[in-house]
């Protein structure tokens, strides 16, 4: 195993996710599907917090809840909870988004991180009114972060580009965070790896196997160096994690039970028009076939069947889980954005099982297990006696 790299953090920052798009037992069917409100994402972000998880993605998209509405529904229900929440170059003017995420940094104190996303699906796109080819967005996402990286940094910003412009620009109530939120985007175009060089704190991969995973980091630090900045990296998979192996490769064939041939072949035409070389990489790995789910130890690609963007999921024990995780580790990644289904009951899962194997940059106050067990009416426990341990 490759060892890490001198500058990497030898700590984990573990986020979870809030699924403001549905959430439920089974992938591509509505049966077992359950409903996302407030007081559901409530439920899971709180119980994020009280797990120790770093933070939360929310994700945006017109299939989405707005993400920025739900950071601010939950940052006066949560205590130590990060929100990333999502930027669209193009949707939002630069000035107006700088506000927002100071505005959102100041009410949380301090819990706000920003997801710069770009968007790769042309129909989506022109629906929000977009009309712009895949390196024009890209350009866009450059000037867009131009702007706002020097609001953030309390400048009065006068700014012509080719597509955006701004005079006198400026936010009058700054950020807690020094510099603004810190800015997490992925993207594995050629355009893209050039935006995360010279403009991003964290660079964030779909879940590769971890040969491809290294290349990109290899790419990426190659050209932030060149730019003379330093870039940290992040990870987004799924998890389905039980007690045991088998348990847990049950649990993923459980959860694309109901997906049929017909729902793949659709699910996948939608993902063919999209121009993101990261969904085309998600999709290679598969290639819309259930014989070639398992694509590296422990990685499967079922998701990727029927759900766009991430579409890996890492399946096992909690030790075969970690191991995968450290593996990622001793590449470069220091932060895992992972999910689960259903969403409330996988975060327990994972944080319990697995969090306790990982070396965490944040803490896991409720995994304290002297807490555990200490009812008087025998709860899990006989009278006043705790059971002994089973004998190896």
């Amino acid at each position: 195993m490759p060892t890490s790299p001198p500058n990497a953090d030898p700590k984990l920052n573990i986020l979870w996710f809030l699924p403001t798009h549905g959430d439920g037992h089974y992938l591509g069917t509505s049966r077992g599907g359950r409903p996302v409100d407030l007081a559901y994402l409530t439920q899971v972000a709180q119980a994020a917090d009280s797990l120790g998880y770093y933070g939360v993605l929310i994700p945006t998209g017109k299939s989405c809840e707005d993400s920025w509405l739900v950071a601010s529904a939950l940052v006066p229900l949560t205590k130590q909870l990060r929100f990333l929440v999502a930027f669209r170059p193009g949707l939002q003017p630069p000035a107006l988004a700088a506000r927002m995420a100071a505005t959102l940094d100041r009410l949380s104190g301090g819990r706000t991180l920003i997801n710069i996303v770009t968007g790769g699906d042309p129909v989506e796109n022109k629906g929000d009114g977009i009309f712009l080819d895949h390196a024009e967005r890209y350009e866009v996402t450059r000037e867009f972060l131009d702007i706002y990286g020097r609001l953030m940094r309390n400048e009065t910003v006068d700014y012509a580009g080719k597509h955006l412009r701004v005079e006198g620009a400026q936010i009058l109530f700054p950020p807690v965070q020094p510099g603004g939120p810190p800015l997490y985007f992925g993207g594995s175009s050629e355009a893209a790896v050039e935006v995360a060089a010279e403009q991003i704190d964290k660079y964030l991969t779909w879940g590769e196997p971890p040969a491809q995973v290294a290349e990109k980091i290899a790419l990426v630090r190659r050209a932030a160096a060149a730019a003379g900045r330093h870039v940290t990296f992040g990870i987004r998979l799924h998890v389905i994690v039980r007690e045991s192996a088998a348990e847990a490769w049950d649990a993923a064939d459980r959860l694309i039970r109901h997906v049929d041939d017909e729902t793949i072949a659709a699910a996948q035409k939608i993902f063919a028009r999209m121009d993101s070389a990261g969904q085309q990489r998600m999709s290679a790995l598969h290639q819309g076939k259930r014989d070639r789910l398992e694509v590296s130890p422990n990685l499967w690609a079922g998701v990727g069947l029927v759900r766009g963007g991430a579409g890996t999921a890492l399946v096992g024990s909690p030790e075969q889980v970690a191991a995968r995780i450290r593996e990622y580790q001793a590449l470069g990644i220091d932060s895992f954005i992972l999910s689960g289904y259903p969403h409330l009951e996988e975060a327990y899962r994972f944080a319990e099982l697995v969090m306790p194997l990982l070396p965490l940059a944040h803490g896991n106050p409720r995994l304290d297990v002297r807490a555990n067990n200490t009812g008087p009416f025998g709860e899990t426990i006989a009278n006043g006696l705790r059971p002994k341990a089973a004998q190896s």
